[in-house]
């Protein structure tokens, strides 16, 4: 077959015709994956195949950190997500042919991720090399109702004749794969890294329990499954230490079929014994057996009617990033839904990229999509970094300070970065935490998560800043020597983000030390230091050039020397592979959003005038070498009023990971470009802030799309925003009244549709961005005369 890609449809993501050469990136795009279990979409027969995949979240391996020359403070121990037993092999012999779609011819090869059902479906009609016809019709699904549960349903046909098929069902561990990693210490610790323990197989059902070899981990993998044929049926079933295998034989008429059900289920832990995880799984999968395929299929159905009811976002005028974005929010949601006090990696369970680590981007991008769709789900996260606070608390101590400083990566909650400016200096990923708890807290009015886990993040994320910073001569308080979110800046003094950041942390605590006095004295915080900290936060020092009239991004930064834009070909990006970070560093020339991004998280501490010229002077030097970027951009372009350019980086960031934008999505899903979209759309065009816990909307529309239609909850109410060019309409649909600001004035919501006049903003100038490095200017009436003649 020679038709091939992904077509444009509004509720679904449908690949037609196979390439082999885009396996490892629609493997990414079709994973299926409930935040517990993450089963990347390769083919069932296991090859063809680009990478092979199956994740649980916060199950690794770790392995020694490479120093060419160590130092005092450097974190010794890496970690790195395993794939563990791969459960969604089922071979079919055809008379004793293999069905491989790179031999015979494959007339039809369909595959469909539903938005709606939760399940990634496939139809391959395939002619063998001696010529016998099968239709192959699979569907797969991982269960947001039953944690640790996923599901398959296979069916073959005989198309022509009677056939004798063969199905040969698996569970294997330490599948081989070829490592596109450095380092070699990574490599050999992902060269098998499972022991076995146990093995067991009997009737239909197999179990194998392995553990890693260096950071102790156990893991049980079972499967059971359910056949139905019309008779003839004959089966074995062995187990081995990484496999277990369970083969049917069986002649199928010509207009019959052989139907076989696979459940399976996962479990880990690094403490419950080989018996206990053997219980575990099989008793998880005598649960999804008696639910059934269609069970699980109805309870997948009816979870995403009730998430979608919360969350979507409809798009009219381009179908391709309406697509785009609820392909973006269903990603999203199978990143955080059962996660439970594990945490959201920035590749999701998608894919081996970045090791598994979560990043800070995690609180900063996909918290607030989670915060105001699944609160529940923000929740679990918040409630993850808690339960890590003792890791936090020992590398501030490590690193001669008070409170707790949080990883810049890691998967278990300990830093794992080799690149300390990044891994020591990073210290804005606590303020972001502290954020994302003040966010969750003031959406949901969760008191009884604010008492248990909430008020520690935030105190000891205030004794951070109180420690690191200091009160220079003047009486102002600096923050000198950190990262900030630009990776092409580093150990800069009072960045403008982090500072900001900071100050909100510390005011913050303050505030949850008096709500909570019996809390702040379980961790004897007093009177002096609550005022310390109000303090400090009052004298935060934030650099301001009176001559330019801009932020500079950190002190210091407007005085470096320009990066010649112009004498950077093409090909030289992204800059961080073609230049010595030593030059990046003392150039003006910007990775991604940093002030930009304090323009729209701290944006009640800038003037309208103060963020346009602020963003038009980033605009000029932000080359977006990273995902993180386009979404703030696009947030920040829609504020200030450039509306086309809003539109560009939304589409961006949305279509980041179906165009593969920076060539790695066969590594996995980029997730904080996907909240970008969610960003771009609610945050941008919707004009969404919550400055303090009120939440207020400046809805502004492109002249590209009609309207954009958005549902959010707040504070136990369920509302939709519809934006037009000239009106907003707000109206509550479940829930009591909301107060909310439109445009600067108060209003209460109801069930009643409140229509609200939108005013007219003048912008002024478009910015413009460094030589090549502009979004890709994007036409929606282009786009739907290609669709609607019939193109994917």
């Amino acid at each position: 077959m020679t038709e091939h890609g992904y077509e444009c449809s509004p509720w679904e993501l449908r690949w037609r015709g196979l390439d082999v050469d885009a396996l490892q990136r629609t493997e990414s795009a079709f994973a299926v994956s409930n935040g517990h279990i993450g089963l990347r979409g390769t083919l069932e027969e296991g090859e063809p195949r680009g990478l092979p995949g199956t994740y649980l979240n916060g199950f690794y391996e770790q392995h020694e950190l490479p120093y060419a020359e160590g130092g005092y403070g450097y974190p010794e121990e890496g970690q790195t997500v395993v794939n563990v037993t791969d459960g969604k092999i089922i071979r079919l012999l055809v008379e004793d042919e293999p069905l491989d779609m790179r031999y015979g011819i494959a007339t039809a090869h369909d595959r469909v991720l539903d938005f709606r059902k939760g399940t990634l479906r496939r139809v391959t009609e395939w002619s063998s090399p001696t010529g016998r016809r099968v239709r192959v019709t699979t569907e797969r699904l991982v269960s947001f109702t039953q944690r640790a549960v996923a599901a398959i349903r296979y069916e073959v046909e005989p198309l022509d004749e009677d056939l004798q098929l063969v199905v040969q069902s698996d569970l294997l561990a330490n599948e081989p794969i070829e490592s596109d990693t450095r380092d070699p210490r990574v490599a050999a610790a992902l060269d098998a890294p499972l022991v076995g323990q146990f093995c067991h197989a009997t009737g239909y059902q197999g179990v194998l329990v392995h553990q890693t070899r260096m950071s102790g981990l156990r893991i049980a993998a079972a499967m059971d499954h359910k056949i139905e044929v019309d008779n003839g049926l004959r089966t074995r079933i062995h187990a081995e230490e990484d496999l277990a295998r369970l083969t049917a034989a069986v002649d199928v008429p010509k207009g019959g079929r052989l139907r076989l059900t696979k459940f399976l289920a996962y479990g880990w832990s690094a403490q419950r014994s080989v018996p206990a995880l053997r219980a575990q799984v099989e008793a998880a999968l005598a649960g999804a057996r008696q639910t059934g395929w269609k069970g699980l299929a109805a309870e997948q159905q009816q979870f995403l009617d009730d998430f979608w009811a919360t969350s979507d976002i409809e798009l009219e005028g381009d179908p391709e990033l309406q697509q785009a974005v609820r392909f973006a929010l269903f990603h999203l949601l199978q990143a955080g839904a059962r996660g439970e006090t594990r945490a959201i990696a920035g590749k999701g369970l998608t894919g081996p990229g970045y090791d598994g680590h979560a990043f800070w981007d995690t609180e900063t991008f996909v918290l607030p999509v989670l915060t105001y769709t699944m609160p529940d789900a923000a929740r679990d996260a918040l409630v993850w970094r808690h339960s890590t606070m003792d890791k936090a608390r020992d590398r501030a101590t490590q690193l001669g300070l008070r409170g707790a400083a949080f990883p810049w990566r890691s998967i278990n909650g300990a830093e794992c970065s080799a690149y300390w400016p990044a891994g020591t200096a990073a210290f804005h990923v606590s303020a972001d935490i502290a954020d994302a708890v003040v966010r969750y807290v003031n959406a949901t009015e969760d008191t009884l998560f604010e008492r248990t886990c909430g008020a520690e993040l935030l105190l000891e994320t205030a004794r951070l800043w109180a420690s690191l910073g200091h009160f220079d001569h003047h009486g102002h308080f600096r923050i000198d020597g950190v990262t900030g979110p630009d990776e092409y800046s580093a150990v800069a003094d009072n960045n403008i983000y982090t500072n900001l950041m900071a100050r909100r942390n510390l005011l913050a605590a303050a505030d949850v030390c008096e709500r909570h006095p019996d809390v702040a004295a379980q961790f004897e915080v007093d009177t002096a230091e609550i005022d310390s900290w109000r303090a400090a936060a009052d004298a935060m020092a934030l650099p301001y050039d009176q001559e330019l009239g801009v932020h500079p991004q950190s002190e210091g930064f407007l005085q470096h020397d320009e990066w010649d834009f112009a004498g950077t070909d093409d090909d030289f990006y992204p800059l961080l592979l073609n230049y010595p970070y030593f030059d990046l560093y003392r150039k003006q020339v910007v990775k991604q959003a940093d002030l930009v991004l304090a323009l729209h998280l701290c944006g009640d501490s800038f003037s309208p005038e103060e963020k346009a010229r602020d963003f038009a002077y980033y605009e000029a030097r932000t080359v977006r070498d990273s995902s993180l970027s386009a979404g703030t951009q696009a947030v920040i372009a829609a504020e200030v009023g450039h509306l086309q350019l809003a539109y560009d980086y939304l589409a961006e960031a949305a279509l980041t990971d179906l165009h593969d934008v920076h060539n790695n999505v066969r590594n996995g899903l980029h997730m904080a470009s996907l909240a970008g979209a969610w960003q771009g759309a609610v945050a941008g065009f919707g004009g969404l802030r919550d400055h303090g816990g009120q939440l207020s909307f400046a809805p502004r529309l492109p002249d590209e799309l009609g309207s954009i239609t958005f549902r959010l909850t707040f504070r136990g109410t369920r509302f939709q925003v519809s934006i037009q060019h000239d009106t907003a309409t707000y109206r509550v649909l479940d829930g009591p009244s909301l107060d909310l600001v439109h445009h600067g004035e108060r209003y209460t919501v109801t069930t009643e549709p409140l229509e609200l006049p939108i005013p007219e903003l003048d912008p002024g100038p478009a910015p413009t961005q460094p030589i090549g490095r502009a979004p890709t200017r994007r036409d929606a009436s282009k786009l739907r005369r290609f669709v609607s003649a019939g193109n994917p």
